[in-house]
């Protein structure tokens, strides 16, 4: 049985921040970041949101946007539901989440989410496209911080989820020290994993 002492109430002030403070800055679009309309490549195939091997992920297809943006999609199957014919909420989550940290492309980091907020506007029924637009808000030090909005069957459609993230910088060495040994070991074949790497400095 869980305690009140595992659960601690911080109070708002105790939650981590992802609005940008007042002197966060824009950094300049990393030279390594795919060229504005272009596909933002999957990080690791076996990614639940990008991956093209996982059995029952979602697929998101990233573009690259101008600046420090990018827009992707992906289509709501009866894998997805939560109640029937619905998305699972939390699956709608974790397609933002990677589309929040697939910004770190544009600034040329490795980062981690810290904190994400996600409000839902209205459901998403099995069989809809989600278009996601999602841009960096700003950099302070280690911390990037995004947002997003997501909108129904079309760009312009309803605007079903909005979100907003706060990602952490890691070096390399934190994804190599805490994934599991024999997935860190099958990543080293990967291709997609071989890509990012190209892409990004070893520590950032």
């Amino acid at each position: 049985m869980t305690t009140s002492s595992e659960f601690p109430d911080t109070g708002r002030s105790g939650l981590l921040p992802t609005t940008p403070p007042a002197d966060a800055v824009l950094p300049p679009r990393s030279a390594r970041a795919p060229a504005p309309g272009t596909s933002i490549p999957c990080h690791y195939s076996m990614c639940f949101c990008c991956g093209d091997e996982h059995p029952s992920g979602l697929y998101l297809r990233l573009v690259a946007g101008e600046g420090l943006s990018l827009s992707g999609t992906f289509t709501v199957t009866e894998l997805h539901q939560g109640a029937p014919g619905l998305a699972h909420g939390g699956l709608l989550t974790a397609a933002f989440d990677d589309a929040l940290g697939c910004l770190n492309w544009m600034v040329g980091g490795r980062a981690v989410t810290a904190r994400l907020e996600t409000d839902f506007r209205r459901p998403v029924p099995v069989g809809s496209v989600l278009h996601i637009e999602a841009e960096v808000l700003g950099v302070k030090g280690r911390k990037i911080f995004t947002r997003a909005i997501g909108r129904l069957d079309a760009p312009n459609g309803p605007i079903a989820i909005t979100a907003k993230a706060m990602f952490i910088k890691v070096p390399l060495e934190h994804f190599i020290d805490n994934g599991r040994p024999e997935d860190i070991e099958r990543a080293r074949g990967d291709s997609a994993v071989r890509n990012s790497l190209a892409n990004f400095e070893v520590n950032p």
